[in-house]
């Protein structure tokens, strides 16, 4: 991670990481999204960079919702430039 890069947490609900991941996309400003479980471990990751494009999101976005089903709480991490 270079110097220009900060990290922001988010502590979410299953049911909430959809909507979640959908706002940080939408500022514009996130270079990469990991979700974790309760236990810190890494589910997923999201680069950005390709998620931007626009046939990309919907796919991604399904399978953040199958993933939410699954978890009661989770943490978002949001890499920023």
């Amino acid at each position: 991670m270079d110097n220009n890069t900060n990290k922001e947490e988010f502590r979410v609900s299953g049911e909430e990481v959809v909507q979640k991941i959908k706002e940080i996309i939408k500022a514009g400003n996130a270079r990469r999204i990991t979700i974790k479980n309760e236990k810190d471990e890494t589910l997923m990751e999201i680069p950005l960079t390709v998620a931007v494009v626009g046939t990309v999101i919907a796919p991604v976005l399904a399978a953040v919702g199958a993933l939410a089903a699954l978890l009661t709480k989770c943490t978002i991490v949001v890499e920023k430039k």
